[in-house]
């Protein structure tokens, strides 16, 4: 019926209303969407390593929704406050009556001296005695933090440190020598901060750049994989490789865009 009643409009009402001149016959021109500024992709220069003095390679493109995200204190606080609570264990420890030495027997009769019943000097009750609800050791403070929240720490701090040029490409991290003051000189000459951390899409390192890390405390390598907010955080500039960009954009935009998030948004299990 409502078919019908689609197909009666389309013969009648419309051309009568097409001669009258309501409305023209031509198909009105369609604009081009304009992209905001804001979302357009991030473009950063593609440095060296194998000299002290800094080289522009290339220009590379990052997506805007993992390098240009608004960016989210809050977000960025709680994934710290995770990351420092899941490792922490306290060992407060407090005895209870039954571990406290002595009071085994009743300290007087129960009746006729005119004095309060106790059955033992070990009660929470007397100096010295038990604590009652006092700590016991060891005790976890391990929670899960929601997934989406964790993709949008890293999110969030990945886009801050790009905003604060704290952030750079490298080709790869190939150097020429394995003497620590080449490492030195070369982060001095670039101004990346005291301590730097670079990232690479595998967990096996070139020799030098390796050799180097071990001598310098304030230079770390870290993998994909073990990309984290706290560990952003902790050093002043992060140095990805090509191939460590492009592997951190693909798979963070995958989980931005799944399709299973209300399975991933159900309570966390210890068994899972």
């Amino acid at each position: 019926m409502l078919q019908l009643l689609r197909q009666n409009f389309a013969k009648t009402v419309i051309p009568q209303l097409q001669k009258a001149g309501h409305f023209s016959t031509l198909p009105l021109p369609v604009q081009p969407l304009a992209v905001s500024p804001s979302r357009a992709p991030r473009s950063v220069w593609v440095e060296n390593l194998d000299t002290v003095e800094e080289q522009k390679l290339a220009i590379r493109e990052l997506s805007c929704e993992v390098f240009g995200a608004t960016p989210r204190i809050d977000i960025v606080h709680q994934n710290i406050h995770w990351q420092r609570m899941i490792r922490f264990v306290s060992f407060a420890h407090s005895k209870t009556r039954n571990e406290v030495r002595g009071g085994g027997r009743k300290p007087w009769a129960q009746k006729g001296l005119g004095r309060a019943r106790h059955g033992s000097i070990r009660s929470p009750l007397w100096r010295g005695g038990g604590i009652a609800h006092g700590p016991r050791s060891p005790t976890t403070h391990f929670f899960m933090l929601p997934f989406f929240t964790r993709v949008l720490g890293l999110v969030t701090t990945l886009s801050i440190k790009l905003a604060q040029d704290d952030l750079h490409i490298v080709k790869d991290l190939e150097i020429p020598t394995d003497d620590p003051q080449f490492m030195r000189d070369l982060i001095q000459e670039r101004v990346w901060g005291p301590s730097v951390l670079f990232i690479d899409s595998s967990d096996i390192m070139p020799r030098n750049i390796t050799a180097i890390a071990d001598d310098i405390p304030q230079v770390n390598l870290m993998p994909v994989y073990g990309l984290n907010v706290y560990s952003m955080l902790k050093h002043n500039t992060l140095v990805l490789t090509e191939s460590a960009a492009k592997d951190i954009e693909t798979k963070l935009s995958e989980q931005l865009h799944r399709n299973d998030s209300r399975s991933l948004m159900s309570k966390f299990l210890v068994d899972r």
